[in-house]
């Protein structure tokens, strides 16, 4: 196993990053390497607009701030640059990454220690390994729950504060393609009975079907309409802006092959964690003709509760999964539909 220091100095000398980095800022040479997909040792602005967007800042006001970064101004972003923004920045922070730092580094050398002594330990020692490996997890798995909140709480009071709620708009986020020897672990499971789960256990869906039972429904509320069978409700006064229209996210992933198996078992998680999040009316999972291509589609009560959720856990973890998982980046639109409609065709 690589100590942490070893591995900042095999990076630093891939990329060409000097090594006269302070204490906690070799977090950002690990930031340039995830977010650079062409692996040339900058960031364009595609790139990172793909790995900064918060889904609270504009496009806008992201090209501003790639903008500040890019100090040399060669419309790309490298380690240096990165560094010497942030770190005017840091604050407290400074402290946080020098801390996670020497963590990585102590965390490193226990589990070597751990790897080469494990199996000639005796039964009480091994007890007590295994008690402190579950127990420094929690920890961690601790600060984690306390950072989240912390960033769902800034990122919401920053929507607050901007101005109301704005025109419907086409959204095209995109993520990463491959990255290389970074798997993020999961070790989540689901409920044999979840339907979406054997959907897309299966390995192949069932498009006929599900979209019959779609298109038959569709069929049925044109038919409603043009029958002028549809009895309105009378007439009220104020009806809260939330309450207007169903936002519906299509979302188009491209696959890599080999990493089919592995989108899978992420798209799972998901799924299965949108579903229970308030505002989530309805998901369906499309697998088109392209053998690893895929279509999402997310009804949400409203605009506000889908931006909520882009900084989920579940949503965050997709997103990063698929920076290893997809073969381009991915598309993803939206529009906004009658609240009506919703929920006569629900009815």
């Amino acid at each position: 196993m690589m100590d942490f220091s070893e591995e900042v100095a095999t990076l630093c000398e891939e990329s060409d990053i000097p090594m006269e980095l302070k204490k906690g800022m070799s977090i950002f040479i690990d930031i340039l390497r995830r977010a650079d997909k062409n692996d040339d040792g900058k960031l364009s602005f595609d790139e990172f607009k793909a790995y900064f967007s918060d889904g609270v800042l504009t496009p806008e006001e992201l090209r501003e701030l790639f903008h500040a970064i890019d100090t040399h101004h060669t419309d790309n972003v490298d380690t240096d640059e990165l560094c010497e923004y942030f770190s005017q920045h840091l604050g407290e922070y400074k402290n946080v990454l020098a801390a996670l730092e020497d963590l990585n580094v102590s965390i490193l050398k226990a589990m070597d220690k751990t790897k080469k002594d494990y199996q000639e330990s005796t039964h009480l020692e091994q007890f007590v390994t295994r008690f402190l490996l579950k127990e420094t997890t929690n920890q961690l798995k601790s600060l984690q729950s306390s950072l989240e909140c912390a960033m769902e709480t800034t990122a919401e009071q920053t929507r607050r504060e901007k101005q109301g709620p704005a025109k419907p708009e086409v959204l095209s986020i995109q993520w990463s393609g491959r990255r290389s020897n970074r798997r993020l672990q999961r070790n989540n499971s689901l409920s044999p009975s979840n339907p979406i789960l054997s959907l897309v256990n299966s390995g192949a869906y069932d498009e006929e079907n599900h979209w019959t039972v779609q298109v038959n429904r569709l069929q049925k509320l044109i038919d409603r309409l043009e029958q002028k069978e549809i009895r309105l409700e009378p007439l009220e006064d104020e009806v809260p802006e939330s309450k207007l229209h169903v936002l519906i996210v299509q979302r188009q992933l491209s696959v890599l092959e080999d990493e089919l198996e592995d989108f899978r078992v992420a798209l799972r998680l998901y799924v299965d964690s949108a579903l229970t999040q308030t505002g989530c009316l309805h998901m369906c999972v499309q697998r088109v003709s392209n053998a690893c291509g895929f279509v999402i589609y997310e009804f949400w009560e409203h605009n506000n509760v889908w931006k909520n959720h882009l900084q989920s856990n579940s949503s965050k973890t997709f997103q990063r999964a698929n920076v290893d998982f997809l073969e381009t980046p991915e598309n993803i639109s939206t529009m906004l539909i009658p609240a009506s409609w919703w929920v006569l065709n629900n009815n």
